[in-house]
C-alpha cells in the first residue's frame, strides 16, 4: 500500500479550495462558455435517464383578442415539447505511485508533487473540455458541442429530434459554394453575414449575440472593418482575443487547434443554449482508489452532463 495517505488529503483539500477558480479559468478562455454563463444558461440536475430540454421554437398559439363571454383558446398546440440529451461523462485522475509518495514523504516535497499533478490535470481538462464544446460529438462518449448543435450537414438528428421530419429543428445555414459567394474581406459583411443574420434576427433583442469565427474568416472580417472598427466591451474581451462587433453581436475567433473548423463562422443565439451538469459530478472529487494489484493512490475528479439546445433554427453557420 502507499506509504503516505496525506497525498489524498492534500488533493481533496486543494481541489475544493480551487474548484471555483478552475471553472472560472475555463469560462474565461472559451467565448461560447463565457456567454452561456453570462446569460445564466448553466444548471445542475439531480438525476434522470436523460437530460430533458423544453423547446422554445414557436409562439404561444393561445394569444387571443376577446370580448365578454367569448370562448377562450386553451388548447395545447405543440406536438413536440422537449429534446432529450444523453448524459456524457468525463474523468481525470490525480495519481501517484507508492514509490513517488515515499520519495516525497516530507510535507514540503509532497505539497510540490500534489501541486504539479493537479496543475497538469486542470490544464488537461481545460484544453480538452474547451475542444469538446466546439465538437461534433463524434468521439466515444463526447458531449455534443457546437458542431453538433449547428452542424454542417442538413437533415440530421439532434437531441433525439430529426430535422428532416421536423423542419423547425433545422439549424440555419449559408453555404458559400451554393450561394456562389467567394469569401473575402469585400464579401463577408453584405454577402455572407447579412443574409444569414436576417434569417436569424427575430427583433426585440432576440438575435445572435455571439459570432465565433476561425482565423480565416476573422481576418476577412477585421479587414472589412478598417474604416470603422467597433470593439466589444472590456467584459466581453476577457474571453479569448480582442473582439469586434457585428450589429449587436460580439465577434471573436478561435483556432482550429481549439476545435473550430477552418472557414466557418457560427452565429449563436446563446439564449437557447445551456450547459447542464449532474449535481454530484460537477468537477467533484471522488473517494480515493487503491489498485488491488498496484502500489499507488488514485483520486478521480468527475464531470457529467451535456450541452443542450432549445431552438436550433435560431443558430446559424457559414461554410465554404
Amino acid at each position: 500500500m502507499p506509504a503516505n495517505s496525506t497525498f489524498t488529503e492534500l488533493v481533496t483539500t486543494t481541489h475544493r479550495k480551487h474548484k471555483k477558480g478552475i471553472k472560472d479559468n475555463l469560462t474565461n478562455r472559451n467565448a461560447l462558455l463565457k456567454f452561456m454563463y453570462k446569460k445564466g444558461n448553466y444548471r445542475t440536475e439531480d438525476g434522470g435517464l436523460t437530460i430533458v430540454e423544453p423547446l422554445d421554437y414557436t409562439s404561444n398559439s393561445t394569444y387571443q383578442r376577446y370580448s365578454d363571454w367569448d370562448l377562450l383558446n386553451i388548447s395545447a398546440s405543440d406536438v413536440l415539447s422537449a429534446a432529450e440529451y444523453q448524459w456524457k461523462q468525463i474523468a481525470i485522475h490525480i495519481v501517484a505511485s507508492g514509490r513517488e509518495l515515499r520519495i516525497n514523504s516530507g510535507s514540503a516535497q509532497l505539497e510540490k508533487l500534489v501541486a504539479a499533478r493537479m496543475k497538469n490535470a486542470y490544464r488537461t481538462f481545460d484544453n480538452n473540455f474547451s475542444s469538446d464544446l466546439y465538437s461534433s460529438g463524434s468521439l466515444a462518449n463526447q458531449i455534443g458541442g457546437l458542431q453538433a448543435t449547428i452542424s454542417d450537414a442538413t437533415g440530421n438528428t439532434h437531441g433525439g429530434i430529426s430535422s428532416t421530419t421536423w423542419p423547425f429543428w433545422e439549424r440555419t445555414l449559408l453555404d458559400c459554394s451554393v450561394a456562389s459567394v467567394t469569401s473575402s474581406a469585400t464579401t463577408i459583411e453584405n454577402s455572407m453575414l447579412l443574409p444569414i443574420w436576417l434569417d436569424l434576427d427575430r427583433g426585440m433583442g432576440d438575435s445572435p449575440d455571439l459570432i465565433v469565427m476561425d482565423s480565416i474568416y476573422y481576418k476577412y472580417f477585421e479587414a472589412s472593418q478598417t474604416s470603422l472598427k467597433r470593439y466589444a466591451s472590456a467584459e466581453d474581451l476577457t474571453a479569448g482575443v480582442l473582439g469586434l462587433k457585428y450589429k449587436t453581436a460580439t465577434v471573436l475567433y478561435d483556432t482550429t487547434a481549439s476545435g473550430v473548423p477552418a472557414s466557418h463562422a457560427y452565429l449563436i443565439n446563446t439564449n437557447y443554449l445551456k450547459l447542464v451538469t449532474h449535481q454530484d459530478a460537477d468537477l467533484d472529487e471522488m473517494d480515493k482508489k487503491e489498485p488491488v494489484n498496484q502500489d499507488g493512490e488514485v483520486v478521480p475528479i468527475l464531470w457529467m452532463g451535456n450541452m443542450t439546445c432549445s431552438n436550433r433554427k435560431l443558430q446559424g453557420v457559414i461554410i465554404e
